[in-house]
């Protein structure tokens, strides 16, 4: 028996030794056939492995003389395959036209006996039972495989914007009845819900956001229990941020409208992009239009110098291709409205007032007195110090029951949300009478007492002044003052006063 046994090896042996030194077989199963499941877009390879003996030395390639044709079965088995690719020994290559630019072998995994055939990409026609032949010197042997697709479309084609219905749909060419479709999202099972609806291989998606981009994997389970799965990679364009965002802006300052698409309208094949702006509540806010290169996705709108008036909602619309998408922006305007209007006398009951155009229900004030030192630690003392005795430090109203001199200077009212803070405005509150900056008050007191001093001593010196000057205006002889003016008559007078007397004596 051993006899029989060694001498059966040994021709085994010589007749592998006479075909080249190749095994005959084909791997994985030899000649039976195999299954080969794609997804349509992608690549797929119909294996074929001829096993080479190894020796003591190294594997032994294959003759020179070696050929491979793939065949591909179409309809009933009695009609003739179609010619997919063929290898002639020379190295000439021949592939059908439908086929041409998509198929091919590796030259360098021929020579090791490698002739898997290559498909890329893959179409849903592609389907059906793949052979090949493959001939070195006198012998010729065959691998069959079977090729499986299955096919994911998506309604309708890209671009898909978000808020557009879709439908995604999982085919494939297994023959046998579907029992259940499962689809995953980034990995997570989708349940059946008002947003998503799976049905008989389907999925459709009511109203979709750009969270809902990503890989979805639909799962096939048919009659046979083959279960089949292919991934699509859904884009969706739309905008960045949240659903309906709001912009927060202190009275007075610039704020910046966000506007920004979460792809680059390029990834699309999307040459031309236009937006404009709108306002609600005024009518339409002067509109123009945006015309950006691909290299920009965003399209924001800027208001300078901002007020109660300009709060409100607004509109960016972009359109891109044949589509329009658009995105409502809310501006809320922080303003602060004190009790008393213009400075504010010592001793006064003020109230400050933060107000906020358009408040959603969820945010919180915080006042903070704002201090000249620049460093945070110095800041939060003097702020802790300078909110001592004040009812409140939260809160839309703030109150001081008497104004002095430390309240003055620069008040923030900080709004703060679930996600932080959201913006701030500042109110410089002036106080009659008291100065705005200087030294302590202890240099102010001395300041006052050498002004004080100052002018009494020039008050002193213009009244010794003043008696100096009238006392040098006095007369000599003081006597004098008391004699009496007379009226000393004119020379016309005595003369005409004498001629009478001398004409009463001539008489």
């Amino acid at each position: 028996m051993r006899l029989a046994s060694l001498a059966l090896l040994l021709a085994f042996t010589l007749l592998a030794f006479n075909a080249g030194h190749i095994l005959l077989g084909v791997a994985e199963g030899g000649s039976r056939e195999q299954k080969v499941w794609a997804s349509a877009g992608s690549s797929a390879v119909l294996p074929c492995h001829l096993h080479l003996r190894k020796t003591s030395k190294s594997w032994k390639q294959l003759p020179d003389k070696t050929s491979v044709l793939w065949k591909r079965h179409v309809g009933s088995p009695h009609q003739e395959p179609h010619m997919v690719l063929e290898v002639e020994y020379s190295g000439l290559r021949k592939a059908a036209l439908p086929m041409r630019p998509r198929v091919s072998v590796q030259d360098s995994a021929l020579r090791n006996g490698n002739f898997s055939l290559r498909i890329d990409p893959v179409r849903s026609e592609d389907a059906g039972l793949y052979e090949a032949q493959v001939a070195y010197n006198t012998g010729v042997h065959s691998c069959q495989v079977e090729l499986g697709v299955i096919t994911v479309t998506l309604s309708p084609p890209s671009p898909v914007v978000e808020n557009e219905p879709l439908l995604l749909s999982c085919n494939s060419s297994h023959r046998a009845s579907l029992v259940e479709t499962c689809w995953f999202h980034n990995g997570h099972l989708v349940p059946t819900s008002r947003t998503f609806c799976a049905l008989h291989g389907t999925l459709s998606i009511l109203r979709p956001a750009v969270s809902d981009a990503g890989s979805w994997r639909c799962q096939l389970r048919y009659s046979d229990n083959e279960i089949i799965s292919a991934t699509y990679n859904l884009q969706i364009l739309g905008f960045d941020g949240p659903a309906n965002p709001v912009v927060y802006a202190a009275a007075g300052s610039s704020a910046d409208l966000p506007c920004t698409l979460s792809n680059l309208p390029s990834a699309f094949g999307i040459n031309v992009v236009t937006a404009h702006w709108s306002r609600f509540a005024a009518g339409h806010l002067q509109a123009q239009g945006i015309s950006q290169n691909l290299s920009n996705r965003s399209f924001p709108l800027h208001l300078s110098a901002v007020g109660p008036g300009d709060a409100g909602q607004y509109r960016c619309a972009v359109s891109v291709g044949s589509k329009t998408i658009s995105r409502d922006v809310t501006l809320a305007v922080i303003t602060v409205t004190p009790s008393i209007q213009g400075p504010v006398s010592e001793g006064s009951h003020l109230l400050l007032i933060c107000g906020l155009t358009h408040p959603r229900g969820h945010e919180r004030f915080q006042w903070k007195h704002l201090d000249s030192v620049p460093t945070s630690s110095k800041l939060a003392v003097a702020t802790s110090r300078n909110l001592e005795g004040h009812r409140s430090q939260t809160g839309p109203t703030f109150e001081i029951p008497r104004v002095s001199q430390k309240d003055m200077g620069t008040w923030e009212c900080s709004v703060y949300g679930p996600e932080g803070r959201l913006g701030a405005v500042e109110y410089g509150l002036q106080i009659t009478g008291a100065q705005t900056s200087g030294p302590p008050s202890i240099f102010s007191g001395q300041v006052t007492f050498w002004l004080t001093l100052t002018l009494f001593l020039l008050l002193t010196v213009c009244v010794l002044a003043l008696a100096l000057q009238k006392r040098a205006r006095s007369p000599a002889f003081p006597a004098l003052e008391a004699m009496v003016a007379v009226t000393v008559p004119k020379k016309k007078e005595v003369e005409e006063n004498q001629k009478d007397k001398i004409q009463q004596t001539e008489c």
